[in-house]
């Protein structure tokens, strides 16, 4: 679900818990080390998030956020704030090269991942864990 998230509406913070769940309290986040990535690097996307992201000529970046039944994944155009907002049985990730690349139905956002960046890397690795975790195993548990 690709959605406008720089105004707090109920509607859709609310359809954005049911997809995801809720944020993560203060205790939860000192016990996973953190819930949010360092700053992403967009190298390309999507036909929708592309035409989201051409507005502006700036540097195009991203953050990820996790929930406990999913990730959002956030960037800025202009001054909107956009979310995708992905849960965990439709996150598909890539890794091609030194980038990763985040597919959920029809939307599609690659990041750069150099060897070198260890944050990037670090968080990669605790996303693809918690994903296993918490992913459903049976039709029923969605």
């Amino acid at each position: 679900m690709l959605v406008n998230t720089s105004y707090n509406e109920k509607k859709i913070n609310e359809a954005i818990t049911e997809l995801v769940g809720k944020p993560f309290g203060l205790l939860d986040n000192i016990k996973l080390n953190g819930i949010g990535s360092p700053r992403l690097d967009i190298i390309k996307t999507s036909e929708e998030i592309a035409t989201l992201l051409s507005y502006d000529n700036n540097r195009n970046f991203c953050n990820i956020e996790l929930r406990p039944k999913g990730i959002i994944i956030r960037f800025r155009s202009l001054l909107e704030t956009f979310s995708l907002v992905i849960p965990f049985y439709k996150l598909v990730i890539f890794k091609p090269g030194n980038s990763f690349t985040f597919h959920m139905d029809h939307h599609a956002i690659s990041i750069d991942a150099p060897p070198k960046n260890k944050s990037v890397n670090a968080f990669m690795e605790k996303l693809n864990q918690f994903k296993a975790e918490n992913s459903p195993t049976y039709i029923d548990d969605l």
